[in-house]
C-alpha cells in the first residue's frame, strides 16, 4: 500500500487556476446525482466544505429548486474564482460564499439541513476533526454527504488512474491530480474513522475504482 503523503491543505494562486480549468463535469454530475439519489428530499441550507470553486453547489442549485448552499473553503483565490462562476450562472441569491477553516468552523450546532464535501479529506492530515465538526453543524437527522478518492495501492495503480481520468489534462494538472490520489484516505481508513465516531462502517463504500462515498444521517 502506498504511504499517504500530505498536501497543502488550501490551493492557491496558479494551482487554484490550474483545478478549475481542469474538466470535473462527469465527476461532479455523478456527485450531484448521488446526492439527491440518497438524500431524496433536498431542501433547506446546505454547508458544501472545500468548495474550491463552487461547481458541485451551483449543479446541485440547478438541479434541485429548494436548496440553498453556504459554499466554504479555506483559500481566497479558490472563492475569488467561485465568485465570477456563480455570478455568471445567476446564482448569487441562492449560493453564499464563506472563508473558513473546515476544521475550526465558526457556525452554531445543528444550523445546516445537510453538509456535503467532494474532496476536502485529501486536503487535511487529521479528517476526523473535519468530519467532527460537519456532524457538529448538521441539524438532527440531518445528511452528511463526503466524496473523495481512495488512495491507490501501488504506483502502477495509481498512474493508471491518473491516465484514466486526467490522461487529457495538461502535465501540470495530472501531477496535481497524483498527489492528490498519494494525499487520500484508502476506503478502508475512512470506514474505521467513521466507526470511531460511532457511525456505521458500511456508510463508507467505495464509488468506482477512484473514489469512497460517506452518506449517512446524523
Amino acid at each position: 500500500m502506498l504511504e499517504r503523503v500530505l498536501e497543502p491543505e488550501a490551493m492557491t494562486g496558479s494551482s487554484a487556476q490550474q483545478y478549475d480549468d481542469m474538466d470535473h463535469s462527469q465527476a461532479n454530475q455523478s456527485f450531484v446525482d448521488d446526492l439527491v439519489a440518497d438524500v431524496v428530499e433536498l431542501e433547506g441550507v446546505w454547508l458544501d466544505l472545500g468548495t474550491g470553486t463552487a461547481q458541485i453547489p451551483i449543479l446541485l442549485c440547478q438541479t434541485s429548486i429548494e436548496v440553498r448552499v453556504l459554499a466554504s473553503d479555506l483559500s481566497q483565490d479558490m472563492l475569488e474564482l467561485a465568485r465570477y462562476r456563480i455570478e455568471v450562472d445567476g446564482l448569487i441569491d441562492r449560493i453564499q460564499l464563506s472563508h473558513d477553516d473546515a476544521k475550526q468552523l465558526e457556525f452554531e450546532d445543528g444550523g445546516f439541513a445537510g453538509v456535503m464535501s467532494n474532496s476536502i479529506v485529501h486536503h487535511v492530515a487529521d479528517p476526523k476533526i473535519v468530519m467532527a465538526e460537519a456532524v457538529r453543524v448538521v441539524e438532527s437527522a440531518g445528511a452528511i454527504f463526503f466524496r473523495d478518492l481512495a488512495r491507490p495501492t501501488d504506483e502502477a495503480s495509481l498512474n493508471k488512474l491518473v491516465q484514466t481520468y486526467a490522461g487529457h489534462e495538461n502535465v501540470e494538472q495530472q501531477r496535481l491530480f497524483a498527489e492528490s490520489f498519494r494525499a487520500a484516505l484508502t476506503c478502508e481508513e475512512m470506514q474505521a474513522l467513521v466507526a470511531e465516531m460511532r457511525f456505521p462502517s458500511a456508510s463508507v463504500r467505495r464509488t468506482r475504482d477512484s473514489h469512497w462515498t460517506w452518506s449517512c444521517r446524523n
